[in-house]
């Protein structure tokens, strides 16, 4: 099947089981694909856009009560849609950092922090994470006074992950925020693997912005995203433009720089808005993810020499694996070498490890139902037993 122009059409999720790590949360709903086609064109949400010309007033369709049904949802005070979560984090850089300022963020931070911080000018000095791969609020504390003796004063902002892209591992952001606002720092808190995934409450974390991202865990179209504020923040991050032209002496009423204008305009936004009664729905049943996750864990476990790298017990359905004393020993002498194993499992109808990977991988069970779980399980003894792996139980 094509789509026109020589592309493939998609059937990743149609016809495999998807445990890619970063794909799980983002899979639309049927709700979000009738959007997208609907409002395919670019500019479909405009329409109807009337004075004073900003997406976040737009009634028809409504954007406007998305925006504050998105904000409530988080209890935070404000928020705005955003090309992904990266341009949320973005915003906030901009807003608060100046060259030569430093910048808080950790050992496990997404790279497009770090990208944030450095188009501001600023400096990134990280919190270590401790030999579990764990960030704490001591740790914090301790970076924080480190930065101070470096720089003469405090961290500018602080961007913190609740749970890291890394390990999957979900840290302490209220004990974190809670010694970042002793030093009066703000803090981002990058939900890019939490919103839309598992309930997210921004005022009792204590933090200033909430990131989510649309595609990775919103069920939504790429790149989509969110950026909440509380209110003191909000005045700061959502500041309106005070600009003019010098010949024209043009300016642009209630423009947002920090956004560039309006932001997500036709499918990404459409196919967000559509998929947010599901998502936010589903956020309330995260407990059958994790069992679910905990099925498939049990049975890579089951394989000798399988270790799990991530926290555990697992409080995330992305999970890290160290497979170097059991699958990759099949690699080794195999044929195929590592190739055999993302090969045998795409035979058995499942799809999202790198192929070639054997060693230490990552996987996403999100989104599954139970019986794609035992599948999953009994895909992967099976994968073990037939290349004389030992299997307890």
């Amino acid at each position: 099947m094509r789509c026109g122009a020589g592309i493939e059409a998609r059937q990743v999720n149609e016809l495999f089981i998807n445990i890619d790590p970063i794909q799980a949360g983002g899979r639309l709903t049927a709700d979000a694909m009738n959007a997208v086609n609907a409002y395919g064109d670019g500019y479909s949400v405009c329409d109807n856009c009337r004075k004073p010309h900003r997406l976040d007033y737009i009634n028809k369709p409504p954007v406007a009560g998305f925006h504050k049904d998105v904000a409530k949802w988080l209890n935070m005070d404000d928020v705005r849609t955003v090309p992904g979560a990266r341009r949320g984090f973005q915003a906030a850089a901009q807003t608060y950092i100046n060259k030569g300022d430093p910048v808080l963020l950790t050992t496990l931070s997404h790279y497009t922090e770090f990208l944030a911080i450095e188009e501001a000018g600023g400096f990134a000095r990280e919190i270590p994470a401790n030999e579990n791969m764990m960030i704490t609020s001591d740790a914090a504390a301790m970076k924080i006074e480190e930065v101070i003796r470096e720089f003469g004063k405090v961290p500018v902002l602080a961007f913190i992950d609740h749970v890291d892209y890394q390990y999957g591992n979900m840290h302490d952001v209220k004990a974190i925020a809670k010694v970042a606002r002793q030093y009066d720092i703000p803090v981002v808190y990058n939900g890019a693997y939490t919103v839309g995934i598992l309930p997210v409450d921004g005022k009792d974390l204590g933090v200033d912005f909430v990131v989510g991202s649309g595609h990775k865990s919103m069920a939504s179209p790429a790149p989509s995203g969110i950026l909440a504020a509380t209110r003191e923040r909000s005045a700061e991050v959502f500041r309106t433009t005070t600009i003019e032209g010098d010949v024209t002496k043009r300016r642009f009423g209630i423009k947002e720089p920090a956004m560039l204008g309006c932001t997500l305009m036709g499918a990404t936004l459409i196919g967000m808005m559509a998929s947010f009664p599901h998502v936010k729905e589903r956020v309330k049943h995260f407990d059958r993810e994790l069992e679910n996750n905990r099925i498939v864990l049990e049975a890579l476990l089951s394989v000798n020499g399988t270790k799990v790298l991530s926290q555990y017990p697992r409080k995330h359905t992305l999970t890290r694996i160290d497979t170097i004393a059991s699958y990759d020993k099949v690699a080794e002498s195999h044929k195929k070498r590592g190739f055999y194993f993302s090969g045998a499992l795409e035979e058995k109808g499942i799809t999202g490890v790198i192929p070639g990977a054997t060693k230490v991988w990552k996987f996403n069970t999100y989104g599954m139902t139970k019986k794609q779980a035992c599948y999953l399980a009994d895909a992967l003894i099976d994968i073990a037993r037939e290349n004389g792996l030992p299997v307890n139980g």
